[in-house]
């Protein structure tokens, strides 16, 4: 595989936590890999394909196809968008054979950055320090629907000064869920609620997760109750090589 990759910044991070992006580039850089982010990037239209406007989905995917046409790999730091262009481009596309084509092969060559580390690169170690207590939370559309549980573990296992502990239910949702927290948001939040008491009946203090959606989620919900436990995206986590922040 390719150690040159061209870089897709999911919309919650690229707006709210462009610091969180830098972290990606700088874990890729740091073990070698040569990175590309296209200027013409947009959204892989999963907001639009999920709320039904299939249209206009289709209209923003064909816009993310034509800009990473030419890539030889494709690394994004969210299982949301992958499953996005994996699994949901196919079904978009489905009677549009030229579109179909292209959005299978560029399917093949996207991966989620755990998944790209450990799977293809075949790296565990990407010489991180992060003193802290944490625990890790699945989301729905990385383990479940891209089957990625174990990769990030691994990589969190070999950060230098991270205390490892698991929580109970770790890949129950959070009760974000893109627009489901908007349309329901009485069930969105008693999820929640259900995955900080599990959070921190750990004892941990940092909380991770690969999507920045579920992290934002959990976070503004922490801020709310006063909570001191920290939210972090693994990226910003394998980037670091100092004392905690």
């Amino acid at each position: 595989m390719s150690r040159i990759v061209s870089v897709f910044v999911p919309c919650l991070m690229d707006a709210p936590h462009p610091e969180t992006a830098r972290s990606v580039v700088t874990v890729l850089r740091r073990i070698g890999v040569s990175v590309n982010i296209p200027k013409e990037q947009s959204c892989c239209g999963q907001p639009a394909y999920n709320n039904g406007y299939r249209r206009e989905a289709a209209r923003v995917a064909r816009r993310f196809l034509k800009t990473f046409a030419s890539a030889r790999a494709i690394v994004c730091p969210s299982g949301s968008c992958v499953h996005m262009i994996r699994h949901e481009y196919p079904v978009l596309f489905a009677n549009d054979a030229q579109w179909l084509r292209l959005a299978e092969e560029i399917g093949k060559r996207t991966f989620e950055l755990t998944e790209f580390l450990v799977d293809v690169l075949q790296v565990t170690d990407v010489g991180a320090c992060y003193p802290a207590k944490a625990t890790y939370h699945d989301s729905c559309h990385l383990a479940r629907g891209l089957g990625i549980r174990s990769q990030p573990r691994e990589l969190l296992s070999n950060v230098r000064g991270l205390q490892w502990v698991e929580m109970k239910d770790s890949d129950r949702c959070c009760g974000f869920g893109g627009a489901f927290s908007i349309k329901y948001p009485e069930i969105s939040t008693a999820l929640c609620d259900d995955k900080i008491e599990n959070i921190r009946n750990t004892g941990a203090d940092t909380v991770i997760g690969c999507d920045m959606g579920c992290l934002m989620h959990i976070a503004a919900r922490l801020a709310t109750t006063g909570s001191p436990i920290h939210v972090r995206h693994i990226a910003d986590i394998l980037a670091h090589t100092g004392n905690a922040p």
